[in-house]
């Protein structure tokens, strides 16, 4: 009997001291947003992430020892790390000018060997091993997944400065896509055979804004009936989110992931902003979460339940956390300034990602070099997207 007493009283105190402490851990976690993103300027986070960064693109070593660590796993994460840290410097060359010489450097340096790479190796180097187990309905074969986010990197390199040798490069991809999209039935395009993403779709869309911007080219009217038919079509009618992928005949093959979503959401705030914030606000109820002042963030919404894939990284289960959808919100909290989730989602990062300083540089362990390069890219994102809007106000007036 003493020994059961002593034993409840063990756990008495055990379920008080958690009641007390569990509400609080938070707290040694909790960071000023500005510490992860700031309004002008670099915050703390960016300019730590960036310096790693830069520093393997100066250390090819380094850099292919990453690369090998994440090809191993997924060939699309090598393009997508590209792609994300050129858009993170090309906004960060607008908010830290002293730099943007640097900047500059290495984004030509990524775009010049992505493009060389797609040129002696073919397409199917950046994409998964499936894409060349089945045959693409439309030929040529093309994947929207490349030919976007590699015009968006030339479009955000030459919205920071114009290169002239990049000019015709931005305008043929972009010339590519519209012929393309005019040519399917449907008006939806491959990134795998028969596979389509939302992800790639308003990627492109936003590289065809921004050859606009820059050019004087007007793809307003098929931004304007592509969204049209993704509100009509592509749009899971019991959440009101738009679905992650489908066929080229508008056939959904997986109901809205956050891994996708909060990307989507932030590429249509210069397509379409009204729809924009709906997408965000429908993800923020039904994807995003806070529990004990950590954030964190769902896959699929209630309403849908499909099977984990490599874009939504492992579920922890109970709370349904996905480090894949938890990641990417990042992105649409800081698109969307809303401050209480990005803080609540720093927190987390820094108790559950094992962030490594090392003079002046960061890294987060539990991450690789893309989830870092989008982590990068939420702290900096705004000023390219600000310039197509200040355009878009003036032209209105």
């Amino acid at each position: 009997m003493q020994r059961l007493k002593r034993t409840l009283i063990a756990l008495l105190v055990l379920i008080i001291a958690g009641t007390i402490w569990l509400p609080c851990l938070h707290l040694v976690f909790a960071r000023p947003v500005s510490q992860f993103r700031k309004a002008e300027g670099l915050s703390p986070t960016a300019r730590q992430l960036a310096a790693r960064h830069l520093d393997l693109w100066t250390d090819p070593a380094s850099r292919q020892k990453e690369l090998d660590r994440m090809r191993a796993s997924n060939a699309e994460w090598d393009f997508m790390g590209r792609s994300f840290l050129v858009w993170s410097l090309a906004n960060m060359g607008v908010r830290d000018p002293d730099s943007k010489s640097l900047y500059l450097k290495t984004i030509d340096q990524i775009i010049d060997e992505t493009l060389r790479l797609e040129k002696e190796k073919g397409m199917y180097f950046f994409l998964m091993s499936y894409a060349s187990a089945a045959k693409y309905v439309m030929k040529p074969e093309r994947s929207l997944f490349l030919d976007g986010e590699i015009a968006l990197m030339l479009a955000s390199r030459r919205m920071l400065e114009e290169k002239e040798d990049y000019k015709s490069l931005l305008t043929e991809r972009v010339n590519i896509m519209t012929e393309e999209f005019k040519r399917s039935p449907h008006f939806i395009l491959e990134s795998y055979p028969d596979e389509c993403w939302m992800f790639d779709h308003c990627l492109a869309l936003d590289a065809m804004k921004m050859a606009d911007y820059l050019d004087g080219s007007d793809h307003s009217q098929l931004i304007h009936d592509w969204i049209s038919m993704a509100k009509q079509k592509l749009v899971d009618q019991q959440s009101g989110l738009l679905l992650a992928s489908f066929t080229t005949d508008d056939v959904p093959l997986g109901g809205p992931q956050g891994s996708s979503l909060w990307m989507v959401a932030h590429a249509l705030q210069i397509l379409d902003a009204d729809f924009a914030r709906d997408q965000y606000s429908r993800a923020r109820r039904q994807l995003g979460e806070i529990t004990l002042g950590f954030g964190y963030a769902h896959e699929w919404p209630a309403t849908w339940k499909g099977p984990a894939n490599i874009d939504s990284g492992p579920i922890i289960p109970v709370f349904n956390i996905s480090a894949g959808s938890s990641g990417m919100a990042f992105i649409g909290a800081s698109a969307f300034d809303d401050e209480p989730f990005l803080k609540s989602l720093a927190a987390t990062l820094d108790f559950a990602a094992f962030p490594s300083k090392k003079s002046g540089r960061l890294k987060y362990c539990a991450s690789n070099q893309v989830g870092d390069a989008a982590f990068l890219y939420a702290t900096t994102l705004g000023p390219l997207w600000r310039k197509i809007e200040a355009r878009r106000h003036k032209g209105a007036k």
